[in-house]
């Protein structure tokens, strides 16, 4: 494993330098990561400039033009699909909305769609809502102790009617890295459809989509070190099937096919600054790729976190003990409510977040009162273990 060169990594990160960051760490990151500088270059080259509709003629225009198509290439290239199978919408949220309408019109009733209770609403209720649409929805769920998904009772739920079954990579409460691969596998040999929410899980490390054989893969930019994007792959056969829920002139148009609004040109294209981002660090670290770094410096720097966690009988950590077994998302039961504690923590210059977090059924699954909640710390490889070591002083006076 090479160490990771922190001095450089938060050199690219401009909020680290603004006063309000002074005397403050950062914990709440998996709410939204702090954005590159590369992203923030490309913004502001965008917003400072003659900025206006892209891919006309005049050279505003084509450069701008030029950025969103190099997004599009780049992020591509990272998750190793074609071009034309990467969608962009306002947040993750809405594009598994347009998504669901996109199989309502294209499945049948009688049809069965498999969801878990490990979710971000956002991968959830969009695909419950079509119970009202005559489509049966069947709950994959999660281990009340552990919080995990285990792949083997998935096989109880698939029949011959499952036509789509939605998991998270990673979930922003349990943090277990599920094993995307295998579901996969299980879910395309009942011949079903298989949707990965990688919202949780690609601030991490981009995944290689083809290789884990997702059908579909959505993620939030703005957890990613970049702007405010939600990123869909849709793999090319399967969008062709569904029904357009674009204009109806776009409906052989597949990069525009799921895109009923008009997109957000800037912060496409300064989706690329991520990419640059991950370029250069790769190549101050000899070339290994940036996503094994991030991984690396991230287990490493949440053991310590982990053993402390582990150590206390005052508390419930939910999700693994071993920290190669989850992101470094860490939800913390305890007495006291979520938000209290954050607070708490607050006055200890540790900025952290308390609550259900959007995955209400997976705080209620777990067995927790989603009104009490539950305490959220978490970390990214920019994440020093100087942080870690203030972050758990304050908890051991907090707690």
């Amino acid at each position: 494993m090479q160490a990771l060169d922190l001095d450089f990594v938060r050199g690219q990160f401009p909020a680290f330098d603004a006063p309000e960051a002074d005397g403050w760490a950062f914990f709440e990151n998996a709410g939204g990561s702090y954005p590159c500088r590369p992203v923030v270059e490309r913004l502001t080259e965008i917003y400072s400039g003659p900025k206006s509709q892209p891919y006309w003629s005049y050279p505003a225009s084509a450069r701008l033009g030029e950025m969103m198509d190099e997004s599009r290439t780049r992020l591509a290239a990272a998750m190793g699909v074609a071009e034309e199978e990467v969608h962009f919408g306002p947040s993750t949220t809405q594009n598994a909305y347009v998504l669901a309408q996109a199989f309502r019109q294209t499945l049948s009733p009688g049809d069965e769609i498999i969801v878990t209770d490990q979710d971000h609403e956002a991968n959830t209720g969009a695909w419950r809502r079509l119970a009202a649409e005559g489509f049966e929805i069947r709950v994959w769920p999660i281990d009340r102790d552990t919080g995990r998904l285990d792949p083997a009772t998935l096989e109880d739920l698939l029949t011959e009617r499952t036509r789509l079954v939605t998991l998270p990579h990673a979930s922003n409460i349990v943090a277990a890295i599920n094993p995307v691969a295998e579901i996969a596998h299980r879910v395309h040999a009942a011949g079903a459809v298989c949707c990965v929410d990688g919202v949780s899980y690609a601030p991490h490390g981009l995944p290689d989509v083809a290789a884990m054989g997702a059908d579909i893969y959505l993620f939030s930019s703005y957890k990613t070190y970049g702007p405010h994007q939600g990123v869909m792959v849709i793999r090319r056969a399967l969008a062709e099937q569904l029904a357009n829920q674009g204009h109806y002139f776009n409906a052989s148009n597949l990069t525009a096919k799921f895109t009923p609004a008009g997109p957000d040109h800037a912060q496409i294209a300064a989706l690329a600054g991520m990419c640059d981002y991950w370029d250069d660090l790769s190549a101050r670290h000899g070339g290994v790729p940036a996503a094994k770094l991030m991984r690396d410096a991230e287990i490493a720097v949440m053991q310590p976190l982990l053993s402390y966690l582990n150590g206390r009988n005052d508390i419930r950590l939910i999700g693994p003990a071993r920290a190669e077994e989850r992101a470094p998302t860490f939800a913390i039961d305890h007495a006291r409510p979520g938000e209290d504690l954050a607070a708490a923590l607050a006055e200890h210059g540790i900025m952290a977040g308390g609550g259900d977090f959007y995955s209400r059924r997976t705080v209620e699954a777990l067995g927790i009162d989603p009104a009490k909640g539950v305490l959220r710390v978490s970390a990214l490889h920019y994440t020093s273990p100087e942080e870690i070591s203030r972050l758990i002083t304050a908890l051991d006076q907090v707690l």
